[in-house]
């Protein structure tokens, strides 16, 4: 068996200075650590128990299937502060049918971020047996 001691999700975007002005300045994440020189330059931000990795450049968007999953305390306060920022919400904050509240986001490249808080009462907070 392989022994993950980390893991980040890669991504090249079309134009590394937008993307870096959406998730360290529009989405607020933390640099991680930084690495290289010029526009094409890595950032690596934290993402809870994971990383999102901005290096390169791609001369076309990611695929279309890729999607990120952000849960957060309270997803209204988030499209709150979204609204204040000019994040684009392309769906706003709902319960949905399975228990979590759930909005959509997407990047400049379009890649959809689902922006979602897991209420006190769904099963995801709870273990049984214990």
């Amino acid at each position: 068996m392989v022994h993950v001691l980390s893991s980040r999700v890669l991504l090249r975007p079309t134009d590394p200075e937008r993307s870096r002005a959406f998730y360290g300045g529009a989405l607020g994440l933390a640099v991680y650590r930084e690495f290289g020189t010029g526009p094409d330059r890595g950032t690596v931000y934290f993402l809870g128990g994971g990383f999102l990795e901005l290096s390169g450049r791609s001369a076309a968007p990611p695929a279309p299937g890729l999607e990120l999953w952000l849960q957060v305390a309270d997803a209204a306060a988030a499209h709150e502060e979204f609204l204040r920022r000019g994040v684009e919400v392309l769906e706003s904050p709902e319960r949905r049918p399975w228990g979590l509240v759930e909005m959509w986001i997407a990047d400049p490249d379009g890649v959809r971020i689902a922006v979602v808080e897991v209420p006190e009462d769904h099963p995801l907070r709870h273990r049984p047996g214990v």
